[in-house]
């Protein structure tokens, strides 16, 4: 791993202990990624939502909606920071306290488009990160972004279309999802509506049915999630406030005050998790009110 300094990126080779897991045993991946904050967890289940850049406001709510349970469950939200869906589903999965991750068409030091860098800093204040396979300095181009969507799918377990017309960028990233074994889910729309033509015939075809994002987590089940390649599998609950605590720390020291404000907790509240946790052997404070995730792979905290 090497650090881009005058841009204060990162460059991670497909060797490196913080590659994904996930992108590791894909085909295509990049060999080299890019990124400002921080990386997915590969112990957290992740969901990619995707969907049209002018989208209705139907589709606004809905991917917020989405995102923000999901997020509240511990889930990591992937998407691409284009306007539309994808910002919709960033703004609520800032909302549910979990890191949330953007893969960009460009640099990751370009935030494209330029309208959504205050919610580009967000995701890195708030514990995610800023992803691409392109260096630093690297203006967007449009052929960029359809093969940007791999990663997104890639990252991913399970991917959700919000709105999506006929033709939608947002289905190349099915078509990748499926390539990679992905699950996919679309959600319903008016039927004269041109902008759910792209979901209504994912779903003649066979993808999922977003009823709501309760349904699409009861059927998903990340309860039991695969984490190597061994065929053993690992069980996590839904996040607990301790979970939601514990997977806004990695190696990076992080502050007591970061944390609250992320997780939209009282500063009091999170400084006792944080205690047990530390009394767990789960996090170090590593400074005054700076702690870090300690080495160790944790199981279903409130068992400890």
């Amino acid at each position: 791993m090497e650090e881009t300094l005058q841009n204060k990126t990162r460059c991670i080779a497909a060797q490196d202990r913080e590659y994904p897991e996930r992108l590791g045993k894909l085909t295509g991946m990049p060999k080299k990624l890019y990124v400002k904050g921080r990386m997915p967890r590969d112990e957290l289940p992740a969901i990619a939502i995707v969907g049209a850049r002018m989208c209705s406001s139907y589709g606004r709510v809905q991917a917020y909606q989405y995102a923000r349970y999901f997020s509240r469950a511990g889930i990591q939200v992937i998407s691409g920071l284009a306007m539309g869906i994808d910002l919709e589903a960033h703004k609520g999965a800032l909302d549910g306290g979990t890191p949330t991750f953007a893969v960009l068409g460009s640099g990751p030091d370009l935030c494209y488009p330029a309208a959504n860098r205050t919610y580009y800093r967000k995701i890195q204040e708030m514990g995610g990160g800023i992803l691409s396979e392109y260096p630093a300095r690297t203006p967007p181009a449009a052929w960029h972004f359809p093969a940007r969507n791999r990663i997104i799918s890639g990252l991913a377990d399970v991917v959700l279309v919000i709105e999506a017309r006929e033709k939608s960028g947002a289905l190349i990233t099915v078509d990748f999802a499926l390539e990679q074994g992905k699950s996919v889910y679309a959600l319903p729309g008016p039927v004269d509506s041109p902008l759910s033509l792209g979901c209504h015939k994912l779903l003649r075809d066979g993808a999922g049915v977003a009823f709501s994002p309760e349904e699409v987590l009861k059927e998903w089940d990340p309860d039991t999630y695969k984490v190597d390649t061994t065929g053993k599998k690992t069980k996590i609950r839904l996040a607990t406030e301790w979970d939601l605590v514990y997977s806004n720390l990695d190696l990076q020291p992080r502050s007591l005050e970061s944390l609250a404000v992320s997780l939209d907790m009282p500063v009091a509240k999170v400084l006792k998790i944080l205690a047990d946790l530390e009394i767990k052997g789960l996090i170090r404070e590593v400074g005054k009110n700076y702690y870090i995730k300690w080495e160790r792979t944790p199981g279903s905290m409130s068992e400890q």
